[in-house]
């Protein structure tokens, strides 16, 4: 094919003159980012090879932003998106947050400035229903591809991929139910988070449906902390007080530190107390005793993810919406029959 040809296609694609495919290609200043953004998506379309000096910065790279590494669940995901994105030529920029470190604006600036193609956020600002969410309306305006792990925005045009929350809460009480526990208590993080609101949302429905309960008698054990092994066990100090047999649980970490809190007590688990965690993050099957959990569909949820992404960033439309994946019970050693102390 002619350079000529090869310009005139570029040109096309892209919506631009020829003259500024030139100008791109050539690196000649005076092109607004959005057309040399749009130009070099139409090379990468067309299966044309970028100019080697435009190769290093925009050269596939795609952001991953996600919380900190601390929860496995979150390496989980990291891997297996990272693994999904070099199979398919991109690399993956990963941007994990911590107390001291970058916040999630920094890394986006940061990723921006890299010329990324692309950003897949994990249990991000977008689960928080207490930030400001016009961040990613900006991003979408830019036409940048963007797509959301585990959180929901109403109004913002991309992908989203999550677990579905209520249905994990509904396999959880019924499990507990079959072993004849009635007094179910439920510990998970702040409130403000959209999937504590779900899974919320799913405990309530699942305990006054499979037992009868009103929404009072509901209310009372429920105890909402602090994600981690910390805000578990404070939130157990509470539900053991108002004599709880069982506990479901927001995440494993939350998990370990309910089992711990009643250990402290003197309580066996789950001779005593069943604990329900949530996430099978790894690990989970060799704990002391391995953890009655339900699990993330990590792999399906984060392949979903990268093909999403993937497929705006090669121009073509994907639904944006909510894909809702369901989770799995995985029963090991937490939980048991219901005894009477």
């Amino acid at each position: 094919m002619s350079s000529r040809a090869r310009l005139a296609d570029i040109a096309v694609k892209a919506g631009v003159s020829e003259a500024t495919v030139s100008r791109v290609l050539n690196g000649k200043p005076g092109v607004a980012e959005d057309t040399k953004q749009a130009v070099l998506t139409a090379l990468d379309v067309l299966g044309f090879e970028r100019p080697t000096r435009l190769r290093r910065r925009s050269a596939g790279l795609i952001g991953l932003v996600m919380p900190e590494l601390i929860n496995p669940i979150f390496p989980a995901f990291a891997q297996v998106i990272e693994s999904a994105l070099s199979q398919r030529g991109f690399t993956p920029v990963l941007c994990t947050q911590s107390p001291s470190g970058a916040t999630e604006d920094e890394y986006v600036e940061m990723l921006l400035e890299r010329g990324v193609s692309g950003i897949i956020f994990v249990s991000g600002l977008h689960a928080d229903t207490g930030a400001d969410h016009a961040r990613y309306q900006s991003l979408v305006d830019r036409k940048l591809p963007v797509v959301f792990v585990n959180g929901w925005l109403p109004g913002v045009e991309a992908p989203f991929v999550s677990s579905d929350e209520a249905a994990a809460m509904e396999l959880a009480v019924s499990h507990l139910v079959a072993l004849g526990h009635r007094r179910i208590g439920f510990a998970s993080g702040p409130e403000r988070f959209i999937v504590v609101q779900r899974k919320l949302a799913g405990y309530r429905t699942a305990m006054k449906a499979q037992l009868g309960l009103n929404d009072a008698e509901v209310d009372s054990m429920v105890e909402l902390s602090m994600f981690g092994v910390e805000g578990g066990a404070a939130a157990a100090q509470r539900l053991l007080d108002v004599g709880v047999s069982a506990v479901v649980c927001g995440s494993d970490m939350m998990a370990l530190g309910v089992i711990r809190a009643a250990r402290q007590r003197g309580l066996a688990v789950p001779d005593n107390i069943s604990v329900v965690g949530y996430d099978d993050a790894p690990m989970m099957e060799f704990t002391d005793p391995p953890m009655t959990t339900v699990r993330q569909p990590v792999n399906a949820m984060a392949l979903a993810a990268v093909q999403s992404l993937l497929e705006e960033v090669r121009g073509h439309t994907t639904p944006h919406t909510e894909f809702l994946f369901r989770p799995e019970l995985v029963v090991r050693n937490t939980t048991g029959p219901h005894r009477e102390l």
